[in-house]
């Protein structure tokens, strides 16, 4: 008999090798490689006879069952019309690029306690009011999962008068499963005698507890085995699995949340998803560097890869693609968590601006676009002497290097001695703006410090900074525009060639630095101000 040998796994890459390298071969990425048990015969012959693992091509010379596969010309492929299904957010849908595409992967990920869970455990209540949905949690019992979604309020919806309309009142475990009983699939009622005993402290036996009136149920399992049987039974509209991390095949020896376990696991949910047209969503964990965790194979075989990011000191929360099939990646959703779960935020300007009533020295009026949606966004900035030998550079939302860019710019084109202050940069309520288009603002901003000035709060800057002092256009100029129209502001700096006309907004085209710092300095209240005496003596124009 030929003796099994341990593979070494990839994490990142998926790569397999018989032997241990410090690095992978693959993707070059330093102690990246797991080392991973055979799968045991007992094992292997029950991959084989899973009718979700089976091939339809046989060993060569077997042509029994061989089923060729036909190749098919690109004009003879029929279109296929399908209508995607409103999650019941606004915020979701926009970041999946318009709905949830049927039969679809979705994987989301993000750090403990961000609210990835508690998102979707909302997204799943609200799905059960017109779709069957099941909730897989994998991490806890039933009975934890109830009392959470009485904590968030599951069990109630909104009607079209804003009033909350109670549909049925959450019962205890025991008293829920004995009035289902009749209505429970047959798989749902095999368990029932345990399900009664063990739901509300163990998470290990199998129990659907549905949400009377509605159809959501919930699954406290981890064994794949018995999730893909409850999924064939039930064949939900819609699934999640919470977490794909906690998951096991028994048929591998690794530990749950190991690279075969999840590859494995992901792998045949995805099977059983396609075969049945089941929206599955999968809650991934992060590692330290902030990527989910398990094999990079894993976001390859998902069709939607969301991220969910947050300040723990902040109350609202982005949801961001970096993967989808079915729409742009560039979406971002706002939500913002509150004692009962997360709301969504449709007017995230109103989140991210300062209070213009009482303006400061320092501060200026950006507007960000995260993909298709305008941002206005405050900048704040903090010029001081320093005490030390180097001064200091620090900022919160605003891109390290590219405040470094700026302050050169600033020191050499403008004349601010910025080599010998400490500057600091922030972005109010921690929004991490990272395109060129806020590099005026920010510039203005520092300059408005250095010079204890105060910006006028009805004006927006829009544009990025050239290392010669330019200012350069940004695209979605009318788009950040419409934006600033829209919530009062009355001029806007912009670069030169800007053709967008309104009887509302001032147009102020500038290109150069230097003539956005003056005009932006010149006090609205004042009519003696002039261009020059809002210039130190020592800046210079050339």
């Amino acid at each position: 008999m030929v003796k099994s040998r341990s593979r070494w796994v990839c994490n990142d890459c998926g790569s397999e090798f018989p032997q241990f390298f410090g690095r992978c071969p693959s993707c070059n990425t330093w102690n990246s490689l797991e080392e991973q048990a055979p799968i045991p015969t007992a094992g292997a012959n029950r991959l084989s006879q899973n009718p979700l693992m089976k091939m339809t091509r046989t060993r060569a010379g077997d042509t029994s069952e061989a089923r060729p596969m036909a190749s098919l010309k690109l004009d003879q492929i029929e279109d296929t019309v399908f209508s995607r299904i409103a999650s019941g957010y606004v915020e979701l849908d926009r970041v999946l690029g318009g709905g949830i595409v049927p039969g679809s992967l979705v994987l989301i990920g993000g750090d403990p306690g961000i609210g990835k869970s508690t998102l979707l455990l909302q997204t799943a209540n609200r799905l059960s009011l017109e779709h069957r949905t099941l909730y897989v949690c994998a991490e806890e019992s039933g009975q934890q999962v109830k009392l959470r979604a009485q904590r968030l309020g599951i069990g109630k919806t909104r009607t079209s008068d804003d009033h909350d309309h109670a549909v049925e009142d959450l019962e205890t475990a025991e008293e829920l499963i004995e009035a289902l009983e009749d209505a429970a699939p047959p798989t749902a009622r095999s368990t029932r005698s345990k399900a009664k005993k063990t739901v509300p402290s163990k998470s290990a036996e199998p129990a659907i507890l549905p949400l009377a009136s509605q159809n959501l149920y919930l699954l406290p399992e981890i064994d794949l085995d018995t999730i893909l049987t409850e999924l064939e039974t039930l064949r939900p509209r819609v699934a999640v699995i919470d977490s794909i991390q906690a998951l096991y095949y028994a048929a591998l020896t690794s530990a749950p949340g190991s690279v075969a376990q999840v590859r494995e696991c992901t792998s045949m949910l995805m099977r059983l998803a396609r075969q049945l047209n089941i929206t599955l969503f999968i809650v991934g964990h992060v590692t330290k560097e902030g990527a989910i965790a398990g094999p990079k194979v894993l976001e390859h075989l998902v069709d939607t890869v969301l991220y969910f990011e947050g300040d723990r000191f902040a109350s609202h929360r982005l949801l961001r693609s970096t993967k989808n099939r079915f729409g742009a990646t560039h979406e971002v959703g706002v939500f913002e968590m509150v004692d009962q779960g997360l709301e969504e935020i449709l007017n995230p300007s109103a989140l991210f601006l300062g209070n213009r009533e009482e303006p400061s020295s320092g501060t200026a009026t950006i507007v960000a676009c995260e993909g298709t949606r305008p941002i206005v966004v405050e900048l704040q900035a903090l010029v001081s002497p320093t005490s030390y030998s180097s001064p200091r550079r620090s900022t919160t939302g605003i891109e390290y290097n590219r405040l470094l860019q700026i302050l050169a710019v600033l020191e050499k084109r403008v004349g601010i001695p910025l080599s010998k202050l400490d500057a600091y940069v922030a972005s109010s309520g921690g929004l991490s703006v990272g395109e060129p288009a806020a590099d005026l603002g920010i510039a203005i901003a520092v300059a408005a410090s250095f010079r204890d000035r105060t910006v006028d709060p009805q004006t927006v800057l829009i544009g990025e900074v050239g290392l010669g002092g330019q200012v350069r256009s940004v695209s979605q100029m009318e788009l950040r525009l419409k934006e600033a129209e829209k919530l009062g502001f009355k001029r806007a700096i912009v670069p030169k060639g800007c053709v967008y006309t309104s009887k509302l907004l001032e147009i102020i085209p500038v290109s150069r630095v230097v003539d956005a710092i003056a005009i932006a300095l010149i006090s609205a209240k004042s009519d003696v101000e002039t261009r020059e005496d809002a210039l130190p003596g020592d800046w210079s124009d050339d």
